[in-house]
């Protein structure tokens, strides 16, 4: 018998497996999220730029990110979120450093987790961020809106470089934004934009996050990013928008409360589930602040469980209001 070459085939045999585990025992954690990469584009130095990488635990055991990390400065991320329950998303947030670097930069940001199991997922961050190019400010923000109302910004765009040097145009694949150009001039050897952002009234509900392109006459990465954000409000509201109960056992009683507002005194005229096992107790006042206790009793046989919570109110116009609600029962 050849004693020797069977145990060095064997030996042979669990090393590769070892060496290949890592590789395939991490699949589950790179599974959760939603991209890998993101590439700002051409942005302008000093302008605000940042990525949420979106992450959901798909697994009935906690998710616990330990930590992240970026290869190059250029990049500064941070964990919204570090345990997340079973169907509880969170995110890995990327912010561009615009301010201290300027040139093609990309950083890969590493994203280490603890439990159930170590794992180490890879994120990949690219763009161009010129030196010549400044907005002031960084980035458009229009804060809480109301629906139907017009919102308005300034921002001051910064050019060193040639005084024939112009925006020709700004595009945005969204069709609620106005751009004006107010002012054109030259300071100290810069050539100053003045432009007003407006938000148009059709606006939809929810939260803005939008890239606005401006066009400029250069050859070469002609096109610059400036981002908009905000949060278009409907006459009332509820919170939270959704809940993850998480997993519990069958026959569970969960309690939970939601809360409806508005800027004015209203009455809750119904709340209803499209799943069996919840109910509500509803204030028939009016008043500006409804608390509405939500009781949910799980069934006796295991079930992964989505419901949207549907409330209506005597506000006239007022959008429907929904939350939504995910349980695992176990």
């Amino acid at each position: 018998m050849h004693i020797p070459r069977i145990l060095f085939l064997l030996l042979l045999l669990a090393f590769s497996q070892i060496i290949s585990m890592p590789v395939h025992a991490q699949d589950w954690a790179r599974k959760m999220f939603k991209v890998h990469e993101h590439d700002f584009g051409t942005v302008a130095r000093g302008s605000e730029q940042k990525f949420r990488f979106e992450l959901t635990n798909l697994y009935k055991e906690d998710v616990v990110i330990d930590s992240v990390r970026a290869s190059c400065g250029c990049t500064i991320p941070s964990i919204e979120k570090q345990t997340l329950k079973s169907l509880e998303s969170g995110a890995i947030l990327a912010t561009y450093n615009t301010k201290s670097f300027v040139g093609s930069r990309g950083a890969t940001v590493t994203v280490t987790i603890s439990k159930p199991f170590f794992a180490e997922v890879q994120l990949q961050i690219d763009g161009f961020i010129r030196g010549d190019v400044v907005f002031v400010p960084g980035k458009i923000e229009l804060g809480n809106v109301k629906h139907g109302v017009t919102a308005t910004q300034e921002v001051t765009v910064k050019y060193a470089g040639r005084s024939s040097w112009k925006i020709t145009d700004v595009q945005c694949d969204k069709d609620y934004y106005e751009v004006e150009i107010i002012d054109r001039s030259l300071v100290a050897n810069q050539v100053h934009y003045r432009l007003l952002i407006r938000l148009k009234q059709e606006a939809p509900l929810g939260y803005i996050k939008d890239d606005l392109v401006l066009i400029t006459d250069d050859a070469d990465k002609g096109k610059l990013k400036l981002a908009v954000t905000g949060n278009v409000t409907p006459p009332v509201t509820v919170s939270p928008a959704s809940m993850v109960l998480g997993t519990v056992a069958p026959g569970t009683k969960v309690v939970k409360r939601m809360v409806v507002k508005a800027d004015q005194p209203f009455k809750i005229t119904g709340v209803t589930a499209d799943q069996d096992g919840f109910s509500f107790e509803v204030s028939q006042e009016m008043k500006k602040v409804h608390l509405i206790p939500m009781t949910f009793v799980a069934p006796r046989e295991s079930a992964m469980i989505n419901a949207i919570i549907r409330i209506s109110t005597d506000i006239p116009d007022s959008p429907s209001l929904s939350s939504n609600v995910s349980v695992n029962v176990k």
